[in-house]
């Protein structure tokens, strides 16, 4: 079984299992945005994943972006830009930022990482939106 990073645990709530990723809702209310960690052991880098993987990986991703529009919508935050990143700087474990950006976001037209603190979700709001991400994922 995959170990998540203690990062991610600490950051986002998790959402359930696609074919090839765990996914989590980031909680940070100001952004619609979902993390794919893919279930490969001791993965870092895309280049780690066998080519099927990658092919899996790439429509997790379309398929997450289109949950995060969603959520975007449900919470009154529209996606005007999806920015979608494999950063992995600070947390080795491959992972997958999909997150909904709009113009009126506090870090817009900049990146997020780093900008400012994160703000919590109310505690309704944040069931709301893992239900509404859960649903939009089809899980």
């Amino acid at each position: 079984m995959l170990q998540i990073d203690p990062a991610f645990l600490a950051t986002s709530e998790p959402l359930g299992e696609l074919s090839l990723c765990h996914a989590r809702l980031q909680t940070d209310a100001r952004y619609p945005w979902i993390v794919l960690i893919p279930r490969v052991e001791a993965a870092r880098e895309l280049e780690d994943l066998m080519t099927p993987d990658q092919g899996r990986l790439m429509t997790e991703i379309i398929r997450a972006g289109r949950a995060v529009r969603t959520l975007g919508e449900a919470l009154g935050l529209p996606v005007d830009k999806l920015n979608v990143g494999a950063l992995g700087n600070v947390t080795p474990q491959l992972h997958v930022h999909v997150l909904g950006r709009h113009r009126a976001d506090p870090a817009w037209p900049g990146p997020v990482w780093g900008h400012s603190p994160a703000e919590p979700y109310d505690p309704d709001v944040l069931a709301y939106a893992v239900e509404t991400a859960r649903r939009a994922l089809g899980l």
